[in-house]
């Protein structure tokens, strides 16, 4: 008899039936009953706390928001996709300005040199945010593939407001990932970091040294 046959021997034996893991309601992991302006604030607050950016917008006034932001950290090369309602709604506002829009939805191999060196921002929808952890979700596609939030110094991500949930595990219990996930599934709670062995803090070492959230809402913030 094998050493792992002699274990699951012993342990059959101490037991009056089969082994069965045992029951959870995941009451540890979910049941956090924050309002949504808990959340909001929860979101914020863990996410600036790691160096990441939100700016409070509306869903009427976002692209007048994103044209603030360009210009304001001097972004003139903007990586997004084309399908996606955000990437068209910003693709509109921008066209006819100073900045260059750059199609994300090729083959990496067509535009390597350019996403890497050419590139200043990289713009994103998500699909909702986590506000226990301060973290943005994200499905990659075609259109918005992942290397768009993971590769220009600067990633711009739009969250609606409504799309905060409070835990991670209410995002996999709502949104059925039990049932279907992506290739890629992109947790961002910040912007890159990294730190060597005397525990110097760096930024933009393995991805974007900026993260900027446009987090819209659906009216005006007073």
């Amino acid at each position: 008899m094998s050493a792992r046959d002699n274990i699951l021997k012993r342990l059959r034996e101490r037991t009056d039936g089969p082994l069965t893991a045992p029951q959870s309601d995941f009451a540890v992991v979910s049941g956090r009953g924050w309002s949504q302006q808990e959340r909001l604030a929860r979101f914020e607050r863990w996410i600036t706390s790691v160096h990441g950016e939100v700016i409070h917008t509306s869903r009427d006034g976002w692209t007048r928001a994103l044209a603030g932001l360009l210009k304001a950290k001097g972004i003139r090369r903007l990586a997004l996709g084309r399908e996606h309602p955000v990437a068209a709604e910003a693709r509109a506002a921008l066209a006819e300005g100073d900045v260059v829009l750059i199609d994300a939805d090729r083959d990496i191999e067509t535009w390597r040199h350019e996403q890497f060196h050419d590139t200043d921002a990289g713009l994103t929808s998500t699909r909702g945010a986590i506000a226990e952890t301060g973290s943005l979700w994200l499905w990659p596609t075609p259109d918005e593939p992942r290397l768009l939030s993971l590769v220009p110094p600067i990633h711009i991500a739009v969250l609606d407001a409504d799309t905060i949930e409070d835990t991670f595990f209410d995002v996999v219990e709502a949104h059925g990932w039990a049932g279907g996930m992506p290739t890629n599934a992109l947790l961002i709670s910040g912007p890159s970091k990294t730190a060597d062995i005397e525990q110097t803090l760096a930024y933009g070492v393995h991805g974007p040294r900026e993260l900027v959230v446009l987090l819209r809402h659906a009216e005006e913030r007073p």
